[in-house]
């Protein structure tokens, strides 16, 4: 086994340059001046290619393949060698030239992108994107040929295992066709009822942020190994021992926040309950962002939008803001958070329009790899599809095109995992309230040891021992299955 013990010394060495750079990667979005940009992208081109020089070098190769011929390895150890395969090959696919041109790339255009989204001007950040979205196709046409896929599900590899236009086409028609009339007879409904009475703000930041640290802690956060700040782009990265998840406040309107701290903690929270016995190995790391947007969702949509969420949560958000009224009623907030309305920003979407974000997001990705939407159209395309699929018109790119970081900095392929999380996660929540009937009285407690409990052993604990595919089977006796997600939606919005 000397071969293998020295992939995993090898791969610990990569996980640590990783974990560099994604701290420098927090520290650019949350403390880093403007001026420490052309720096910064230097700092992280350098990394990205120390960390692929790693991976490609030819004695990585050789262990791998001394490390098959001797073999002897428990089941865990070979899901570890599998991954390290699975990345190397992708690795070898690009050089180092390259990783280190789209690091330095995706560092100058997301820095742009901060004044060019304040700024409503898409055409401003325009030449620094097209540098971006060169580079990508250049590395998704060699992952490609590399890993036997198509450029676009290449792309999709990085942060999706498993995960083709094949099987998202299905999941996404199945939707799009359910979705408009759905939305229709909810919207029809919702009008017919009285509206939700709005609680009066102002709701000051540091309030909003007190609100969230005590969420935090009651759903397991624990601020001796993390911490909440605050982003452009809510999001959450770190380590074991260092969870860091950011929000964005809003004065006027103190849901939003909130429910950006319970997205990320769900985030941060899997991050914490991963394999202690394999930190900094591949197989000890979270399985994809498919499964890791789940985690999030499942926090966030599935039990923080609940009923029995929102009667305990009630008095603590009254008593934060010292509101006092009907408003603050919990049968008023649970219409207030399940209100659906069409709108321009993904991430203040309601869970019934956020797949139609998605789905155009897909397209417009596809088209752009694929070469048959240039950026010069992008806005335009994007328009279109925003009054196809949901029926409103962005009037500037602020609330269009330049909404969203995730192209600017370079992550082409991502989009997809937001809604196949959001169906993982109903999938999972209804699993987990079959196995366990206290999860949701305990929820409505404020008692989130339940569901984590059943997440940890389910999903947490597994790391990336079994294919994102097989985890869901083993954890709800069926593969990714979009009629339980449907079937929520029917339930909490028609009442059917």
């Amino acid at each position: 086994m000397s071969a293998y013990r020295e992939l995993e010394a090898r791969f610990a060495r990569l996980s640590a340059v990783g974990q560099t750079a994604m701290h420098l990667h927090w520290d650019q979005s949350v403390m880093m001046p403007p001026g420490g940009a052309e720096a910064r992208g230097e700092q992280l081109a350098a990394l990205s290619a120390i960390r692929h020089d790693l991976l490609t070098a030819d004695v990585t190769e050789n262990l791998i393949r001394d490390a098959e011929i001797q073999g002897g390895l428990d089941e865990w150890q070979q899901a570890n060698l599998g991954e390290m395969k699975r990345r190397w090959t992708a690795a070898t696919a690009v050089s180092g030239d390259l990783v280190a041109a789209l690091a330095r790339a995706a560092t100058a255009c997301e820095t742009k992108w901060r004044d060019a989204r304040a700024e409503r001007d898409f055409s401003s950040v325009r030449p620094l994107l097209q540098t971006v979205l060169d580079l990508v196709i250049e590395s998704a046409e060699a992952r490609a040929g590399k890993l036997n896929l198509s450029p676009y599900d290449a792309l999709m590899e990085k942060y999706s295992p498993g995960i083709t236009s094949e099987k998202i086409d299905v999941v996404f028609g199945d939707l799009g066709a359910f979705l408009p009339d759905f939305l229709g007879r909810v919207m029809e409904k919702q009008a017919a009822e009285p509206a939700p009475l709005i609680p009066e703000g102002p709701f000051p930041a540091a309030r909003q942020r007190e609100l969230g640290e005590d969420m935090m802690r009651r759903m397991g956060f624990d601020f001796e190994a993390g911490r909440l700040d605050e982003s452009l782009h809510p999001f959450s990265s770190g380590t074991h021992g260092d969870h860091r998840i950011t929000t964005k406040y809003n004065d006027d309107d103190f849901v939003f926040g909130l429910m950006g701290v319970l997205h990320e903690t769900g985030h941060a929270l899997y991050e914490k309950g991963l394999p202690a016995d394999w930190r900094r190995q591949p197989v000890g790391e979270s399985l994809g962002m498919d499964i890791h947007e789940s985690q999030s969702l499942i926090i966030e949509m599935q039990a923080c939008r609940s009923p029995e969420f929102l009667d305990f949560a009630a008095p603590l958000m009254r008593a934060a803001f010292g509101g006092g009224g009907a408003a603050w009623d919990p049968e008023n907030l649970v219409r207030l958070y399940t209100r659906v309305k069409p709108g321009f920003i993904r991430v203040d979407a309601d869970e019934v329009t956020y797949p139609a974000h998605v789905i155009l997001r897909y397209e417009l990705e596809r088209a752009l790899i694929g070469g048959d939407l240039t950026l010069a159209d992008l806005p335009g395309a994007w328009n279109d599809g925003m009054k196809r699929l949901l029926g409103i018109l962005p009037p500037d790119d602020g609330l269009g095109v330049l909404q969203d970081i995730h192209w600017y900095d370079g992550a082409f392929g991502y989009f997809p995992s937001y809604t196949l999380g959001a169906i993982g996660a109903a999938q999972l929540f209804d699993a987990a309230k079959q196995a366990d009937a206290d999860v949701l009285p305990a929820i409505g407690r404020g008692d989130f040891g339940p569901l984590y409990a059943w997440l940890g052993e389910n999903v947490h604990g597994l790391g990336r021992r079994y294919p994102s595919e097989e985890l869901l089977t083993r954890a709800t006796g069926r593969p990714l299955d979009a009629e339980i997600f449907k079937s929520h939606l029917r339930v909490r919005y028609l009442d059917a």
